[in-house]
């Protein structure tokens, strides 16, 4: 099995070596390019192919959630994860609706970092366990220029079953506490999360968090 390809973005040198040492201390995570602004982060991952990009909001020029999009844009996208220094901060919600796939804040735990590129690649989303409810609640409640008018519209394409999932993905629960809940199996419980991801044209687990909320399934 090859090894998981990392690119990291970050205006500060100092973030970046510090982030490369902890990946580079793994036996199947490579770090395979660096960039210190959004333009730079496009051009190396085009050229790079990383399975992962590890992605910091606030940088001259090109920014980070701009940098996401059009990452995100690209033929064969690899996964984005945020990186902040707050975990309540005003452009997380952006970075998410612009394809990321989670966030993490910068003095995160090595292991925790680790632990987080292994589980975009995966497939599932990854947060600041701290402060994820808090963050999408507290986005989907004010007032935002990306909201959506809240409505139940966007939910008719699924069964009720799958709206009993997409409630407990809305609510924080893993694949294992949803089959729990529902008495289902996890591969049951995965067909029906790939279901919902489909229906909704949705790109993974945190946008349908992010719609769970919107959607009003969740209450903040």
């Amino acid at each position: 099995m090859s090894n998981i390809r990392v690119v990291l973005v970050d205006d500060q040198a100092l973030v970046r070596t510090g982030f490369r040492m902890i990946l580079d201390e793994t036996d199947d995570i490579e770090v395979v390019g660096e960039a210190a602004d959004g333009a730079t982060a496009l051009e190396v991952t085009s050229r790079t192919k990383p399975d992962v990009v590890l992605m910091d909001v606030r940088m001259p020029g090109v920014d980070g959630i701009t940098a996401t999009e059009r990452i995100r844009a690209l033929s064969s996208p690899p996964k984005v994860i945020i990186l902040t220094t707050f975990d309540l901060d005003d452009h997380l919600f952006s970075g998410l609706r612009a394809g990321a796939s989670g966030f993490l804040l910068k003095d995160t735990l090595a292991d925790d970092l680790i632990a987080a590129v292994r589980v975009v690649v995966s497939g599932e989303a990854v947060t600041a366990p701290s402060a994820t409810r808090r963050l999408i609640a507290h986005f989907v409640a004010a007032p935002s220029e990306h909201k959506e008018p809240r409505s139940d519209t966007r939910l008719e394409p699924l069964t009720t079953r799958e709206r009993e999932v997409l409630t407990l993905i809305a609510r924080g629960l893993s694949n294992a506490e949803i089959a729990q809940k529902l008495s289902l199996s996890e591969g049951t419980v995965k067909t029906h999360i790939g279901r919902i991801l489909a229906k909704l044209n949705l790109r993974d687990r945190v946008q349908a968090v992010i719609l769970g909320y919107e959607c009003g399934l969740v209450s903040p």
